[in-house]
Parts: C-alpha cells; sequence; structure tokens
C-alpha cells in the first residue's frame, strides 16, 4: 500500500514539476542548448522556411527548406529522446557558363538522437550536457546525404548574470561523404552570446568554425550569425535568424524563420 501511494503522489507531482520549468527551444542558435524538456512533455519545433546561398565561380546554388522539425520528449528530469526530419527541400542550381538551371525537390533524413544533461537540467547558472544522434538516409540528396551518419555534441551553457549567458557548442561527427557513400571526419565548435533584451525577448550572436574532411574536398568554413527569439506566453515561441559566411567556404547567406512550441 505504501509503495502504490508513493507511486501516486510521485505521478500527481510530475505535472507540477514539469510546468516549473521554463521552456528551453533548440531554435534558433547555431549551437544547442544543454536543458533538457520537462519529463512528460513535448516540444515541436519547426522552422517555417529556411533559404541559403551559396555563390563560387561555377554558379549558384539556393536552397529552401520548409517545415524542417525537431521532436524532443522529455524521457525523465535529465534525459530527452530528439526526432528530427526535413519533409521538403528544393535546390536550384544555376551553372554560370552555359546559363542552365537545374531544379530538385526532394525529402531530407531523418536524425535521432538523445540528450543527456549533466548538470541543471534547467539551463540555469553552468550546464551542460552531451548529445549522441545518427542519421537515416530516408531521403534523397541533394536535401538527402545517401548514408548513415553519427554524431555527438557536448552543449555547455553559463549565465554571467539575468541579462547574458554564454554558450558554447563543440560538435563531431562521422558525416557522409558528398557523393552518398562512406563517411569521414568533420567537426564544428559553436560560441554564442544570449542576450535577454526583455522579459519575452532575447538576441543571440554566435561565431562558428566547422571543419571537413570530405575526401572529394575538404574544407574550413567560418560563418557568424545573429537571431531573435520571442517567447509568446511560456509555451510558444517564435524566432527568426541569419546566418553570414566569413569566408570562401562557408555558404554565402541563410535567412530562417520558425515556431517552437511546448505540449
Amino acid at each position: 500500500m505504501r509503495t502504490i501511494l508513493f507511486l501516486a503522489a510521485t505521478l500527481a507531482a510530475a505535472p507540477a514539476l514539469a510546468e516549473d520549468r521554463e521552456y528551453c527551444p533548440s531554435r534558433p542558435d547555431l549551437g544547442r542548448p544543454p536543458c533538457t524538456i520537462a519529463p512528460g512533455r513535448v516540444s515541436v519545433e519547426t522552422a517555417l522556411a529556411d533559404w541559403t546561398l551559396e555563390k563560387d565561380s561555377d554558379g549558384r546554388t539556393d536552397t529552401v527548406l520548409i517545415a524542417d522539425t525537431l521532436v524532443r520528449v522529455g524521457l525523465s528530469d535529465t534525459v530527452e529522446a530528439q526526432v528530427g526530419w526535413t519533409p521538403y527541400g528544393h535546390v536550384r542550381a544555376r551553372d554560370s557558363a552555359s546559363g542552365m538551371v537545374e531544379n530538385r525537390a526532394r525529402a531530407g533524413d531523418v536524425t535521432l538522437g538523445a540528450k543527456v544533461n549533466l548538470h541543471n537540467p534547467d539551463g540555469k547558472g553552468l550546464s551542460a550536457a552531451v548529445r549522441p544522434f545518427v542519421t537515416v538516409p530516408v531521403g534523397r540528396m541533394p536535401v538527402g546525404f545517401g548514408d548513415w551518419g553519427a554524431g555527438m555534441t557536448a552543449p555547455v551553457s553559463y549565465e554571467l548574470n539575468e541579462t547574458f549567458k554564454l554558450q558554447a557548442t563543440p560538435e563531431v561527427e562521422a558525416a557522409v561523404d558528398k557523393d552518398g557513400h562512406g563517411r569521414h571526419f568533420a567537426a564544428s565548435g559553436t560560441l554564442g552570446l544570449g542576450v535577454e533584451l526583455t522579459e519575452a525577448l532575447t538576441a543571440t550572436i554566435e561565431a562558428q568554425v566547422l571543419r571537413d574532411d570530405d575526401p572529394d574536398e575538404g574544407t574550413t568554413q567560418a560563418s557568424g550569425a545573429l537571431s531573435l527569439a520571442w517567447m509568446v506566453g511560456k509555451a510558444v515561441q517564435l524566432d527568426i535568424g541569419g546566418i553570414a559566411g566569413l569566408n570562401r567556404d562557408a555558404p554565402d547567406a541563410e535567412v530562417y524563420l520558425g515556431i517552437s512550441q511546448l505540449f
């Protein structure tokens, strides 16, 4: 009887504990937050539209992703499961020499992952986590990768005060080769500073360096980003952001708009 009463009390208290934790979407930053979703809650985070521009001497490529979505499910106080998928992407490539234009519409791959928080799952103070993930090749190139991939991120954040928060996200990955067959080493580091402009509005400025050792052509990309996130109540966030390439290897520009909701 005592055991039954204890379990009943625990289940009754779980919703209250979940309500006490502030909503912390992964969007719209380049890096990933170390906080986890409260147990029993579900976060649906969607890029309503995402446009990327890449230009070089050979031509220009425009990539548009629609409804790129990440679902996060709180399994315990410190662990969440993640499923991500891009249902639609459109790639338009124009060749400078011939003027020919190629359009391809594809679905992307599925990403399966889990985030395990190691300290402060609500993201307060000093917070840290690890996030292993795998990519499942259900999509088609050039939106999908065509083969299995895997990686690990280890996000860390630290609140300097009520206004400023430092964020760092190192990542290593067995990334899929450009030809869609096999994998190679890739690693990135992202540093960010979050600024709470008001109780509902937060701005984040970030810098990222990505090294990709693809056997066809290795690249080192440097990018800078600025994003705004607006909390509408306690369970909905709207966001907008932009990324600028800082060297020749990086895409020239990216602009995105999204929404996140906690259920």
